[in-house]
Parts: C-alpha cells; sequence; structure tokens
C-alpha cells in the first residue's frame, strides 16, 4: 500500500477506524494479534506495543519475555468482514527486544533479510502459491463434522460445485484487502478447493498466504461451515497442499533457474521438517499427486518439483511437497538460501525424471532418493544439516525438531 506512519494515523482519522490489530504469528506460522485502540497507534509506532513472549510457542521462557511490536504501515489494510462503522484494520509487525534489536524467532524479518541477501548477490525472487483447503459441515452446536460441504470432483461446476460462491466471496474480500487471487477451482476431494495467487515479492508473498487463512476462516463462518487446512482431514481422499511457484532473476541476465532448482533438490530432505512440519503431513505424500521422490521434470505432476515449459518472465519453478502447515516465512527463507546455494557453486540438475511415479515399478522407484517417511526422520536430518544450521536460529531449529 506504500503508506507512511502519519499516513496510517491521518487514515484512521479520516475513515473511523476504531481498532488496530497489530499481527504476526509464531515460529510455526499460526497467526497472532492484538488489538489497539485508535489513540494508540502514535505510540506503537514510535516505541512499539509490549507483549508477553513466555506465552507464545517458541519465543521463549518467563526469564526473557518482555518482546515489542513494531507494525510496518506499508501493510495496513482494512478487514472487510468487520463492521463499516468503527473500522478494524489491520497491519503486520517486525517484533524485537525491549533494546530494539530484532527478535531472533521474527521469521518475518528473517525472510527480509533472506531477501536481503538475496539482492546483494544480485538475484531477485518472485513467489506464487496455490492453496487448498476443504469445506465440512457443522453440527446442530456449531461444531465440524467430517462431511464434506459437497462431493464435487476436480474442476466440477454447480450445482455439485457447492463451494463456488464460497470462493467467489473469498476472491473478492482478498481484493478489497489488495491481494490479488489469480484463479479457483474445486479441487479433487470432496469439498476440497484451491485459490491461486499471482506473483508477487517473497514478503508479498507471505503475508498474502497469512491474510489468505484468516480471510478464508472468516468467509467460513459466515457462510455456517468449517474450513480444514490440515494435510490429510479425510483418509481416504486427497490431501491438501500448498504448491509454492518461484522465479529467480539475475542482475546480469543470465539464466540462473536450472542451478537454483538443483539447490533446492540438494537440500530438500534437510527442508522438509519445516515445509511438512505435522505428523499427518507424512500420510499425503505419496499418493494422489503428492509427491514423495526427489525428482524434477517438464510438465509432470508426480515429481517433486515441476519446471513448466516457459521462457523469459514466465520461466518458473513449481515445489509441490509443501502443506498448509508451512510458516511461509520459513518456508520462502528456505528456498532462497537453497536456491542460492545452488547458484553460487553452480550446481547442475540431474536428468529430468519422466516417469509417472504414482505407478512406476519398484525396478524404476529404487533409482531414486525418497522424501523422509516421517516427521522423525525429517527432524533428525534438520537437525544434523550443516545447511540449516547455517540459515536459521538454533531457537527456531530446536522449537521444530525437539517436540
Amino acid at each position: 500500500m506504500n503508506y507512511t506512519e502519519q499516513e496510517v494515523i491521518q487514515f484512521a482519522e479520516e475513515e473511523d477506524v476504531k481498532f488496530i490489530r497489530l499481527a504476526f504469528c509464531d515460529v510455526f506460522g499460526k497467526p497472532k494479534n492484538v488489538s489497539i485502540m485508535k489513540d494508540e497507534l502514535k505510540r506503537a509506532f514510535e516505541v512499539g506495543i509490549a507483549i508477553d513472549g513466555s506465552a507464545i510457542l517458541g519465543f521463549g521462557d518467563e526469564a526473557h519475555s518482555d518482546l515489542f511490536l513494531h507494525p510496518d504501515p506499508d501493510t495496513l489494510s482494512v478487514l472487510p468482514w468487520r463492521p463499516e462503522h468503527g473500522r478494524v484494520v489491520r497491519m503486520y509487525c517486525s517484533i524485537t527486544y525491549p533494546d530494539g534489536t530484532p527478535f531472533v524467532a521474527d521469521t518475518r524479518k528473517i525472510l527480509m533479510q533472506a531477501v536481503e541477501t538475496a539482492k546483494k548477490q544480485g538475484i531477485t525472487f518472485r513467489f506464487g502459491t496455490e492453496i487448498e483447503f476443504y469445506l465440512f459441515k457443522l453440527d446442530e452446536f456449531g461444531n465440524k463434522t467430517n462431511v464434506p460441504y459437497d462431493i464435487a470432483g476436480y474442476m466440477d461446476v454447480s450445482l455439485d460445485d457447492k463451494g463456488e460462491n464460497i470462493r467467489r466471496e473469498i476472491c473478492l474480500t482478498l481484493e478489497q484487502m489488495g491481494i490479488y487471487p489469480e484463479s479457483s477451482h474445486h479441487e479433487e476431494g470432496p469439498g476440497q478447493n484451491e485459490i491461486d495467487f499471482r506473483y508477487s515479492s517473497p514478503l508479498e508473498a507471505a503475508d498474502n498466504a497469512q491474510t489468505f487463512k484468516s480471510v478464508v476462516g472468516a468467509t467460513a463462518m459466515r457462510n455456517g461451515v468449517a474450513v480444514d487446512f490440515s494435510p490429510k482431514p479425510l483418509p481416504d481422499k486427497a490431501g491438501n497442499g500448498v504448491h509454492i511457484n518461484f522465479s529467480v532473476e539475475s542482475d546480469n541476465g543470465e539464466d540462473v533457474t536450472g542451478h537454483a532448482v538443483a539447490g533446492v533438490l540438494k537440500h530438500v530432505s534437510a527442508l522438509t521438517a519445516f515445509l511438512n512440519p505435522t505428523e499427518t503431513s507424512y500420510s499425503r505424500l505419496g499418493e494422489k499427486k503428492a509427491p514423495s521422490y526427489i525428482s524434477w521434470a517438464e510438465e509432470n505432476r508426480s515429481q517433486l518439483i515441476r519446471v513448466p515449459a516457459a521462457t523469459g518472465e514466465y520461466r518458473r519453478a513449481e515445489l509441490r511437497s509443501p502443506d498448509p502447515t508451512i510458516n511461509p516465512y520459513i518456508a520462502f527463507t528456505l528456498l532462497i538460501y537453497a536456491a542460492l546455494d545452488g547458484i553460487k557453486n553452480k550446481t547442475k540438475l540431474p536428468r529430468p525424471a519422466n516417469v509417472n511415479f504414482f505407478n512406476a515399478p519398484e525396478s524404476v522407484l529404487r533409482k531414486y532418493k525418497r522424501l523422509p517417511l516421517s516427521l522423525s526422520e525429517a527432524n533428525e536430518l534438520a537437525k544434523n544439516s550443516k545447511f540449516i544450521k547455517k540459515v536459521l536460529p538454533s531457537s527456531i531449529i530446536k522449537t521444530y525438531t525437539e517436540r
């Protein structure tokens, strides 16, 4: 939005803003916020708003619990589902210690640092996400059931696709917030939906992914249904994934996409604890379009990384293993550093795997390495990875791998 602090204060005065949500997330990406009144805006910008870090997972203990939120005026957005009179707005925040130094587990700041590192090396990244979710019916008490909202299939249309109007409402709400979805459709599972986002900068893409979950949740509630972002809501149906599309540009015009993808493939086993951070993440991998082998190809959707046929600004890579339980700030950070490692070392891509991993014989499958088969295996690989230790704070690594 490119607001200044003074413009935010002026906006709040002129647009009947009563509450300001200062938004951030814990190390697992779970959204958090504290609401302040309009009169506290100046203090928030000047010195920050104090929070108790000890009460937030991964933020520390009671001995060193004081942290401060500092709103980013560029992220100002009105929450359209809140009242028109006495409006509610939201800003994402950076987090600091009382002395003003950046908080070590502020994952948004960690992503900003990764982007700056890439910029110094003459590399620019852009990200786009394709996020899947299920809609379920509620019981008579308003609690979520395991009954899907519809029984439609992939890209079905109404009358089968009952989620059509809800997706439409989500997309229109996002547009009101300055976030522009690219497309939406019914997915493979009953009650399963997908909304895809346009490419944007890593920080904007991560902020948008966070906002998306809040918008979907609020829209589902208004429509009397429940949303489920978990990796495997129904045991025998398609799981929820987050396909992360990324493009890489070099200041000198060199095509470095191949080296970047090779870097991600090189480190992906160690990254998996952060890309698939729950036990149920591993019941999704290896079936119904979710990959489990470390491979790439140009058009094959059974691959871990797909590089669609394109040139110039449309050249991109699609990582297909992550699921909606990711912290997008950490996920994008790790992908940036892995890609930079591949570019720096001019890592070569292996030959493309032009096979369908979902029906290939064992004689073919055994030629390829697999992603970790469980969370415990993924955690061990992350803990023992020199690469992970180099790019993430030890406190975050410990929080993820020693639960």
